[in-house]
């Protein structure tokens, strides 16, 4: 019974991969074959060819577009990390009434959707100047993303012993020394955790891009590549290469990240 019940469990695993791997075969297909084949979408390619491609990189102009991703997606998801962890700190190590209080709320802004604010948020950065300007998507990001950030970090850290701490200041360390010296090094696999979390959520963004990044000179990979649908919707390989190109550089990250993460799990465990 125990040998059925493990391969009906390996079955089912297969089973759910195969699923979820299905947009992306189709995807492959229809990115790799040429306009004049009309053969179905679960057949492979006849003859492959980059045509589409190069068409969807200079008709999305996704060469901008990924360059703006990339200044949005680094400096968002290097204030999170630096400002999340920093404030979790604290909040784990020193649990006052007032502490407690402030996890709470920020806990409980998880569940403010963020369309719901959207109006006064956009009216609040007009009036800061902030539309079509790389800042006001940084920011705007950062805040949304900090909550989920310092629920993952504080969580974390409750679980590094405190005789780290201790020990550290009887060295003669200070606590940000102790955290940036001690704790920081043990927080790798959470901090893999929240750069692939957020990352991939700022990478995918659309709704405050839209509103926020109106030029097509500031325009990110999502807004980019639903103008390009709308405008190319008879073209569908050109809009499956343009789909494909927008989605492989946070895949790429996310796979390698995904080795340090496991890594950084073991080395935290041996520290531990």
């Amino acid at each position: 019974m125990k040998n059925i019940s493990r391969v009906s469990k390996y079955v089912c695993l297969i089973l759910i991969g195969v699923f979820h791997l299905i947009p992306f075969y189709i995807l492959f297909n229809m990115a790799f074959k040429s306009s004049e084949e009309t053969t179905s979408k679960w057949r492979f390619p006849i003859q492959a060819t980059w045509d589409n491609f190069a068409n969807a990189w200079e008709q999305a102009h996704l060469s901008r577009a990924l360059g703006n991703n990339l200044i949005i997606t680094f400096f968002a998801v290097l204030l999170v990390v630096l400002i999340g962890a920093l404030a979790s700190y604290p909040l784990a190590r020193f649990q006052t009434k007032w502490n407690q209080f402030v996890y709470m709320l920020s806990i409980s802004c998880l569940i403010v959707p963020a369309l719901t604010i959207l109006v006064p948020l956009y009216k609040f950065i007009v009036d800061l100047g902030g539309i079509n300007t790389y800042w006001a998507v940084i920011m705007t990001q950062v805040t949304f993303s900090l909550p989920m950030t310092i629920f993952l970090f504080t969580g974390f850290i409750n679980t590094v012993p405190r005789e780290l701490d201790d020990a550290g200041l009887i060295d003669g360390s200070s606590r940000i020394g102790i955290f940036f010296r001690i704790i920081m090094p043990l927080l790798k696999p959470i901090t893999s955790t929240v750069i692939i979390l957020i990352g991939l959520q700022v990478w995918n963004d659309y709704q405050f891009s839209i509103f926020f990044l109106q030029k097509p000179t500031v325009q990110t990979i999502p807004v980019a590549l639903s103008q390009f649908i709308s405008q190319f919707q008879n073209q569908v390989n050109w809009v499956a290469a343009g789909c494909f190109i927008g989605m492989l550089p946070m895949t790429v990250v996310y796979l390698f990240l995904q080795k340090y993460f496991i890594k950084g799990m073991a080395d935290g465990a041996i520290k531990g």
